[in-house]
């Protein structure tokens, strides 16, 4: 199985990638806590039936320390024991911005009300900008079909 599009040998989506990895550095090194970052590019991934996100970010979590337990009970967050308030809060922000489309309004008061108070402007910012570029880059991976499976950790690093 083969992408419809090879992202990074196209000269303007290779460009326009290179950007994007760009600010998501500057994402990684916020001060939004990196075990969040990797709950919430997971829980949009799954949503947005992307399977080469959902394969790059939970080998990405494993490798950074993250337990394989709280990786597997993203799905069903709520129902799980294992995450923080904080990390619920997030977990509800990024599905409610990932859903943005199926609810009038966009995002309610309360869910943004519980991630703030979680949550600094700093890391707030953070948050939003990275649910923002995971679900592009979903959009992406969905559309031309990029296949799941092979990733290795760190391998866009």
């Amino acid at each position: 199985m083969n992408a419809r599009l090879n992202l990074f040998e196209n000269p303007i989506a290779g460009k326009v990638i290179k950007h994007f990895a760009a600010a998501g550095k500057a994402v990684h090194d916020s001060p939004l806590p990196v075990s969040t970052q990797h709950l919430v590019t997971l829980r949009a991934s799954q949503i947005n039936g992307c399977g080469f996100c959902t394969d790059m970010h939970s080998k990405d979590a494993v490798a950074a320390g993250e337990d394989w337990l709280r990786l597997n009970l993203v799905a069903a967050w709520r129902e799980a024991t294992c995450f923080t308030e904080a990390e619920r809060a997030a977990l509800e922000l990024t599905e409610q911005g990932t859903r943005i489309a199926d609810g009038a309004g966009g995002v309610p008061d309360e869910i943004w009300e519980n991630a703030a108070k979680h949550y600094d402007e700093e890391q707030l910012a953070a948050l939003v900008i990275l649910i923002a570029m995971i679900n592009t880059y979903n959009r992406l991976n969905v559309m031309i079909q990029q296949p799941a499976g092979s990733y290795q950790p760190g391998q866009f690093a």
